[in-house]
């Protein structure tokens, strides 16, 4: 029996609608299933979610800082190898002898922290090499045909003169596209350089 309210008392009528109800009975009636119990159990999951979601964030952090730290030894080793091959160029060209200015000049050249001065060093040093082996007998019309006509028994250098001149093809052919660093820079003079002190040029 419902209760009568008294003569004094407001009756407050309530409006509104929630979904949780609704949802609750919907639930319950189609899974036969205790709605808190279930919502118990998505609780408890949700917690273990949330605590592996913050222990994996922070393995990817950690993974993170290390892989960080690592990188800079790395590049740090890298950076003192580069230093180290630069002393060992320049004291391995540090008063050489004034023989041939033109190998002089491309030293120089190829000594300068600019790459247009680096490719213009290993195409000055292509046309030497075509000089030198048309003056040593070997024929053709371009550099690559002496080459061919050369073999190593009469040319033990024949081998670093090739990559070189493959390097200045690029240089030539490829244009600005073709990434030039230092190191490759000075290899490629030093191919050169083998080939040259074979034929007596400098």
């Amino acid at each position: 029996m419902t209760p009568t309210p008294a003569a004094q008392e407001v009756v407050v009528p309530l409006y509104g609608f929630t979904i949780k109800g609704p949802l609750k009975d919907f639930f319950e009636t189609v899974t036969n299933t205790d709605w808190d119990a279930f919502m118990s159990t998505v609780g408890f999951w949700w917690n273990v979610y949330s605590v592996i979601a913050i222990l994996f964030s922070l393995a990817c952090f950690v993974g993170f800082i290390y892989a960080k730290i690592r990188y800079d030894q790395l590049y740090g080793t890298e950076m003192e190898a580069l230093k180290e091959a630069e002393a060992r160029w320049a004291a391995r060209h540090e008063g050489h002898s004034a023989k041939n200015s033109r190998w002089d000049a491309i030293l120089v050249r190829v000594s300068e922290n600019n790459p247009e001065s680096w490719r213009v060093a290993i195409i000055e040093a292509d046309i030497l090499l075509d000089e030198t082996l048309t003056n040593a007998g070997y024929v053709g019309k371009s550099l690559g045909e002496k080459l061919k006509s050369a073999n190593p028994q009469s040319m033990k250098t024949i081998q670093d003169a090739w990559e070189a001149h493959k390097v200045r093809n690029e240089i030539a052919h490829v244009g600005s596209d073709f990434v030039l660093t230092k190191k490759t820079a000075q290899e490629t003079i030093v191919q050169f350089e083998r080939v040259f002190r074979e034929f007596g040029v400098i």
